[in-house]
């Protein structure tokens, strides 16, 4: 067997730091700026970044798969990195149609 890219112990870090970041994101950003229109940039960005942290993680995490990592390796890198990808991939369009809807409520708002 291969040696270990890293000591299995501390495989959990990486998820806890995705799902970490995700609940800042989700909640107090994308649910309070979205609606109210403000930050879209970075809101947006932070999904981004998440997004392509969680493609480097399971890129990462195929990669000791195949190199005949031990289990807490690659499913330590692949899971998170997975489960991140895709919903992030899903929430960035909803939190998008959020940030498009409040620029029609604006739009609507000065129209009148």
């Amino acid at each position: 067997m291969v040696e270990a890219w890293f000591d299995p112990v501390y495989a959990w870090i990486p998820g806890a730091v995705l799902g970490a970041a995700g609940g800042g994101v989700g909640g107090p950003l994308a649910g309070v700026f979205a609606p109210k229109g403000k930050f879209r940039t970075q809101v947006l960005g932070f999904y981004y970044a998440i997004i392509v942290i969680s493609g480097v993680l399971l890129a990462g995490g195929i990669a000791a798969l195949l190199s005949g990592q031990p289990y807490a390796v690659w499913y330590g890198l692949g899971f998170p990195g997975l489960l991140c990808f895709v919903l992030f991939s899903v929430l960035v369009k909803v939190v998008a149609k959020q940030y498009q809807a409040a620029e029609l409520r604006k739009t609507l708002a000065e129209d009148i």
